[in-house]
């Protein structure tokens, strides 16, 4: 398999953060980034796919084309199926995964389909089928055209690999990043977060100003595949880390178990000494001395009837102590209902578009700089 082949890689986007991963993936040089519903559209070999996973905030998944065939009936799936050049693709001692869908096609039946495709892989090449198996194969049958792709990633690409502490309800860190991206913020100026959970929006922060790469210290299925190269990945993932910034990325929460995980996960993140956590509640909120920058916060939204009148009380004294407080600073809020952003009684500007969170839908509102 030589490794310049050229292929469409799909970047799986969160829906609704797909033009901050496009503006990551025209930033980062892939080629021919084009954002479509669902995510983003470029092109490369498997070093780019290789990166992509390495390098990029934003995307959940790297999906890799691998090509297909129009099929109108199980035989002929069957058939072209067998046909397929698997051996580019896999090996035959590393099991795979199979996954189907289909839509308005006239092979209706995912799951037949399905026992096709693994049926030819291991007829024709003698990989085993697992449903545990590190390598997934995905077909994708769309008005009677199959097409396949390999899941590069493994595990969504938010788990970057250095943060078993949660707090509850975490925000991801693929969205922290995004949503970072559309507060303009690029690693150069300070960051507070009042109620950090467990720290995602800070530390994220700290490892853009570090430029560490979020896939820096994690496995990723495509070191399974026959076109992995070792050398060429170890070189890759050996970046040198920008400058050390002189700010700090502060983020505080009245509730010291989540100080406690945020603290110990910029520890495993390696940017303990870019951060600073404390116990505090939104009312004894100050600006840290030094320059200006942006005030990120994930709070509470009510899911259940009755806890909106509660939290307005909570969004209104935040509001006051940013007003009265952070002049010069701009202000970014993600939440899912306008009328709580709105309680803040902050000069927002439009809301960014709505973005789902494990179901429920959340905007990004924000401010200018303010006076």
């Amino acid at each position: 398999m030589e490794p310049n082949d050229n292929f469409e890689i799909f970047l799986v986007a969160t829906p609704g953060l797909e033009a901050p991963l496009h503006a990551e993936a025209v930033e980062h040089g892939f080629a021919g980034a084009k954002p479509v519903p669902g995510g983003v559209t470029c092109n490369g070999g498997w070093s780019e796919v290789w990166r992509a996973n390495l390098c990029l905030r934003g995307a959940n998944k790297v999906l890799v084309r691998l090509g297909g065939f129009p099929a109108v009936h199980l035989a002929q799936l069957d058939k072209r199926a067998r046909k397929f050049p698997w051996a580019n693709f896999l090996s035959p001692d590393v099991p795979v995964k199979v996954e189907a869908t289909s839509r308005k096609s006239r092979i209706y039946h995912a799951g037949a389909a399905r026992q096709r495709i693994e049926r030819a892989i291991t007829e024709t090449l003698g990989a085993p089928v697992s449903t545990d198996a590190a390598v997934r194969v995905l077909l994708r049958i769309e008005k009677d055209l199959c097409t396949f792709s390999i899941d590069s990633s493994g595990e969504p690409l938010h788990k970057r690999g250095h943060k078993p502490a949660v707090a509850k309800a975490p925000m991801r860190e693929t969205m922290a990043a995004m949503f970072l991206r559309e507060c303009g913020f690029d690693g150069s100026e300070p960051i507070l977060d009042p109620m950090c959970g467990s720290g995602t929006f800070v530390i994220e922060a700290a490892e853009i100003a570090l430029g560490l790469p979020p896939g820096r210290t994690r496995s990723f299925a495509f070191e399974y595949l026959p076109s992995f190269d070792s050398d060429v990945w170890s070189t890759m993932r050996q970046q040198p880390p920008l400058a050390k910034p002189d700010m700090i990325f502060f983020g505080s929460d009245r509730n010291s178990g989540a100080i406690e995980a945020s603290t110990k996960n910029a520890d495993r993140a390696g940017v303990a000494e870019l951060t600073m956590f404390q116990t505090r509640s939104v009312s004894d909120i100050k600006p840290p001395s030094g320059p200006s920058g942006l005030v990120i916060v994930n709070p509470p939204y009510g899911a259940r009837i009755g806890d909106e009148k509660r939290l307005r009380s909570v969004y209104g004294s935040l509001g006051k102590v940013l007003q009265s407080r952070f002049k010069g600073w701009r202000v970014g809020i993600v939440t899912s209902s306008a009328s709580l952003a709105r309680s803040t009684r902050l000069p927002l500007l439009p809301p960014g578009p709505v973005v789902d969170h494990g179901g429920t839908k959340i905007r990004l509102y924000q401010t200018s700089v303010l006076t």
